[in-house]
């Protein structure tokens, strides 16, 4: 993902939402194109990603798009939460990734090798 991640907020109702670009929202409520018109468009799913950011979805809302990858939704999860930026967070999400696929791993590594879990290095 190269888009940065908008900022996150609470709305009035307490709800985690990504910070509205107001010319974005303008152009889409007074243009002559509206978001069925986009979802039908061929587009980058990273760029899908930031224009969603960019009208203002809630977080929650945002993991539950079709083309939002774990990988966006658990970085900006964790640029609120922990207050970093987007490329630490990226990098704290991938880290995550690869010690639990380790995890995963080290058994059936182990059986296959006819070793111990503990001797793999």
């Amino acid at each position: 993902m190269d888009h940065p991640i908008q900022p996150i907020e609470k709305d009035k109702h307490g709800i985690l939402r990504f910070k509205e670009n107001k010319i974005v929202s303008y152009l889409l409520d007074n243009g002559k194109i509206s978001l069925n018109k986009i979802a039908v468009m061929d587009f980058s799913r990273e760029d899908r990603q930031q224009f969603a950011q960019l009208i203002g979805y809630s977080l929650s809302g945002y993991s539950e798009l079709s083309y939002v990858d774990d990988e966006s939704y658990y970085t900006a999860e964790k640029v609120y939460e922990e207050q970093i930026d987007g490329r630490d967070a990226r990098i704290s999400f991938l880290q995550e990734l690869i010690k639990s696929t380790k995890d995963k791993l080290r058994n059936p590594m182990a059986e296959l090798f006819e070793i111990h879990p503990d001797d793999l290095i």
